[in-house]
């Protein structure tokens, strides 16, 4: 089974395609198990090989699964009324995030009203210390979760991306105080982004919701204060809706 999960994730981070070899190269087993277990994947639906290459990459059924997960996930299901509202009220694309790993996994995107062409993100994988997200499920954290989050590898991503960790730590304290976290061009250039942690009914942080887009919009002078009320209040309700204590949906700032 470990085995099996490895396969699926170097095919996941690996490239479009990965061929027997280069699989029991990566994994450091022989080739005759990986076939095996590549065969067993192929008939779950969970792989699939290319007629040309012979090479295989992820199959079909993995996106039912992650459908099902999406489907079933309490954060996700609870903030779809609170992501719209939020939309609205600021005019700005909204994202829902979880932390996993080292990484925050976008599990809802509500596009902004009235706009453009969107790519819809959900399934998208972000590196936690360069989106508001990241920063705002960090900071509120419990302290064993931060520190590991801080020790770890900080991703660069821009040129802006922090990843100096004593500096990085000044601004999760910052963010604890403020209630809300600001990414200023840090996953990609021209865009920000400003989250506030959720809370579930443990008192745990169970993700953040925020904010997305152009960095002249989000983060002016006139416009930065009341974008983050915005989104403040939308985590402290969303929070409640999800049954947190008053102490933890009510965080520093909200």
């Amino acid at each position: 089974m470990h085995r099996a999960v490895q396969i699926l994730r170097e095919l996941a981070s690996g490239g479009p395609r990965l061929g027997v070899t280069e699989l029991a190269d990566r994994l450091g087993v022989a080739k005759p198990t990986v076939h095996a277990l590549l065969r067993t994947l192929e008939i779950e639906g969970l792989v699939s090989q290319d007629r040309d290459s012979s090479k295989y990459q992820l199959g079909s059924n993995l996106v039912q699964l992650g459908n099902a997960y999406l489907d079933t996930h309490e954060l996700r299901t609870r903030s779809l009324t609170w992501a719209d509202g939020l939309a609205n009220r600021t005019r700005e694309a909204v994202w829902v995030g979880v932390l996993t790993g080292d990484h925050v996994l976008i599990v809802h995107h509500a596009f902004r009203p009235e706009g453009a062409v969107q790519i819809l993100e959900v399934g998208a994988s972000i590196p936690w210390n360069t989106c508001a997200l990241g920063k705002a499920i960090a900071a509120s954290s419990a302290a064993p979760v931060r520190e590991r989050l801080l020790a770890g590898e900080l991703a660069v991503l821009t040129g802006a991306s922090i990843t100096d960790q004593k500096e990085l730590g000044r601004h999760l304290e910052e963010v604890l105080q403020a209630g809300y976290a600001v990414e200023d061009q840090e996953s990609a250039i021209g865009d920000a982004g400003i989250a506030s942690p959720v809370f579930d009914r443990s008192g745990e942080v169970a993700g953040a919701i925020g904010i997305v887009g152009p960095v002249e919009r989000m983060l002016g002078e006139s416009t930065r204060q009341e974008l983050a009320v915005a989104v403040r209040e939308t985590a402290r309700n969303l929070s409640r809706d999800l049954g947190a204590p008053r102490r933890a949906a009510y965080a520093p700032g909200a």
